[in-house]
């Protein structure tokens, strides 16, 4: 069986969990959390929460997950896998020609002071912005043309972008990406008491809301080094059809 091997990359608070428990309604398709993870913890040693647990729960070695996970055996036709674009770091990008991938990126106005809350002092690095950015241009380099996602779009309609997104993959669209049953699934990663309380409490997309509260001023440096990234990847997103 041949397995169409999707890579989501993204950064953190940017619904990226809720996408992946849609994909993992479909009865085509294997789910896979964030493989890369303790690699990167591994090679930068970022201060992330839980980090002691996912170090023991998961694989360090990169390109053993490339091996045997991205590119390793998979009983379902598609296989699609949430991964955080910053986590793309010390490792051949030579496996990223016999894969598909999928950007999904959310304005860093909304996501940073999300981000925030989790990590006491968010760096470019830890959006994940700039490295997306490079892995676009990288891919169209291979000649490929990665779908872009918004957060907001999606969340503005979620069937029409994902209907959009499913035929640029290549893939018929499945009515049931649009719910899910609330609690955590077993493909969570470790981390999960850590990030996922929303998403555990959801039972699909949440509607588009815009944040009213201030941005906070400690982070304007921050969403000034975010923006160009942004704007650039968000120029050539799928749109909500409304």
């Amino acid at each position: 069986m041949t397995t169409l091997r999707i890579n989501l990359w993204s950064g953190p608070r940017n619904v990226s969990t809720a996408l992946m428990y849609s994909f993992a309604q479909r009865g085509d398709t294997r789910v896979i959390d964030e493989p890369l993870y303790a690699h990167y913890l591994r090679v930068t040693g970022a201060p992330h929460p839980g980090a002691v647990e996912v170090m023991a729960a998961m694989q360090s070695d990169g390109e053993r997950v490339i091996r045997e996970v991205i590119l390793g055996p998979c009983d379902r036709p598609l296989l699609l896998m949430k991964q955080m674009a910053h986590h793309l770091v010390d490792l051949s990008w030579d496996f990223l020609v016999e894969t598909t991938h999928v950007l999904l990126i959310r304005d860093p106005v909304e996501m940073l002071p999300s981000l925030a809350q989790n990590l006491a002092q968010p760096t470019l690095r830890d959006t994940g912005l700039a490295l997306q950015t490079t892995l676009f241009d990288h891919l169209r380099r291979l000649g490929q043309a990665p779908p872009v996602l918004d957060a907001r779009q999606l969340l503005l309609n979620p069937r029409s972008v994902l209907s959009q997104l499913c035929m640029r993959i290549g893939i018929p669209f499945d009515e049931a990406m649009l719910h899910w049953p609330p609690g955590p699934r077993r493909e969570d990663g470790i981390w999960a008491t850590h990030w996922y309380q929303n998403v555990h409490r959801s039972t699909g997309f949440e509607p588009y809301c815009k944040k009213t509260q201030p941005f906070p001023p400690r982070l304007q440096p921050l969403l000034d080094e975010c923006q160009p990234h942004y704007e650039r990847l968000a120029q050539v997103a799928i749109q909500a059809e409304l």
